[in-house]
């Protein structure tokens, strides 16, 4: 499946602090064991509907994280999913009356837009869940020989045959129920029947137990199945293949929004250690949710501030970034429209900075950008680094004989390659370059 095009990253001299950042799966701010290169998988959209602001959020997040691997000179494995078969994609298609995988392919290109227009890196490996499907077989068929998936017999009309994950039989040293999330019974229980599960199936072993293999039903898509029947997958089964596939051993980092931290993640690290014998993730981090005036922002409430709408009506992408960069990934927060309009003032004063910055004040705004980005991600600190050296810097100014090109173009490829925002020559030191 194709991406998006890259955007330029421009290499800045220096190295970057070791990177620290919050790891879900031991509650506490770790570091980042690399080598010479690292790995990610983000969770991708079911493309039902456009990127919301929510969506942006995780995206330029993790984005941050590939840029600060980038900076330390590492090889960077990208892994990306598009869930382009899945109930809720069926469910709006039905809906609307449109056909399913016309709406998956509109809005994974309406998707594709957005993440070009936010200057986010796009992945080495971003993949269908359609595509997978081979693989997935793979998986489910392996796991019922190894005793870890069972099938469930059919009632009230539904059919024999659909295949579910035995999390008790699969416990193993690579993974044990609960080692993502760290969730009680009673929580666990809470999200499986909110997002996706289906706790009251009869016939499996255990109420949380998911989903590996739809078989075929009557009026809806199905593909081989190989001694699975025809049929479809399950959702948590589609990430775990693909790394298991597109890297060589756990992921550096899982990530994704924390919605997601179960079952989601908890189900795809169980279904990765069952399949490939290693552990799915060194690290598990996940952004919190966007809200618009205070209430969670969602597809189901409909109150979603919609990337696409905003560039439509000529707003800034580098303003869209600066915003969801102005709060720390980890926490809620809430969208208001004059986020926008304080983000457009900061970029005016760091453009207007960059024609007069002295060498010093501008190699000491890079390594505070770099030092707040090596702990956790702290993108709200880089971003005031940037303000205070705005301010030191038209305070300092003296008028256009100021000016220095090589500053300017090292703070300038610095706010590119570290936070993903172009700043915007201005003539001053552009024509001295």
């Amino acid at each position: 499946m194709q991406s998006w095009p890259r955007p330029n990253v421009p290499q800045v001299p220096g190295q970057p602090p070791v990177m620290r950042l919050f790891d879900t799966s031991t509650g506490a701010i770790e570091e980042v064991r690399t080598t010479d290169r690292a790995s990610i998988y983000v969770c991708g959209i079911t493309p039902y509907d456009a990127t919301h602001l929510g969506h942006a959020s995780t995206y330029v997040t993790f984005d941050l994280l590939i840029r600060q691997w980038l900076d330390a000179g590492l090889e960077v494995n990208y892994i990306q999913n598009v869930t382009d078969i899945d109930d809720p994609l069926l469910e709006r298609a039905e809906a609307t009356g449109v056909d399913w995988e016309w709406l998956a392919e509109d809005q994974t290109n309406l998707f594709r837009g957005d993440m070009e227009a936010l200057r986010v890196i796009p992945p080495h490996h971003y993949v269908g869940a359609v595509a997978a499907i081979p693989w997935v077989v793979e998986g489910v068929e392996k796991m019922l020989a190894d005793g870890v998936a069972y099938r469930v017999d059919g009632t009230d009309g539904e059919p024999d045959g659909d295949v579910y994950f035995d999390s008790a039989a699969a416990a193993s040293d690579a993974w044990r129920l609960g080692d993502v999330s760290h969730y009680d019974a009673e929580t666990m229980n809470e999200f499986f029947a909110e997002r996706g599960g289906d706790p009251k199936r009869p016939g499996k072993r255990d109420p949380l137990d998911p989903l590996l293999w739809r078989v075929a039903r009557e009026g809806e898509p199905s593909w081989d199945g190989g001694t699975l029947g025809d049929g479809r997958p399950g959702w948590h089964i589609e990430c775990s293949v693909m790394a298991a596939r597109l890297n060589d051993g756990p992921l550096t980092v899982q990530a994704g929004g924390n919605d997601l931290i179960f079952p989601h993640h908890e189900f795809s690290a169980g279904h990765t250690a069952a399949v490939s014998g290693h552990r799915l993730a060194d690290h598990y981090a996940h952004t919190g949710m966007v809200g618009l005036e205070g209430v969670k922002m969602s597809k189901s409430l409909g109150n979603l501030v919609l990337v696409s709408k905003l560039t439509a009506a000529g707003r800034d992408p580098r303003t869209i970034r600066a915003v969801i960069l102005d709060h720390h990934y980890r926490g809620d927060w809430s969208f208001e429209d004059s986020d926008l309009d304080r983000a457009d003032q900061r970029l005016a004063a760091w453009e207007k900075a960059l024609g007069h910055t002295s060498r010093q004040q501008a190699e000491d705004v890079v390594a505070r950008i770099r030092t707040a980005l090596a702990n956790d991600l702290d993108a709200p600190a880089a971003l005031v680094a940037l303000d205070e050296w705005a301010g030191a810097v038209d305070a300092s100014a003296k008028g256009a004989d100021a000016a220095d090109a090589e500053a300017a173009g090292l703070v300038a490829d610095a706010v590119n390659a570290l936070l993903g925002i172009e700043l915007k020559p201005a003539q001053s030191w552009q024509l001295g370059g």
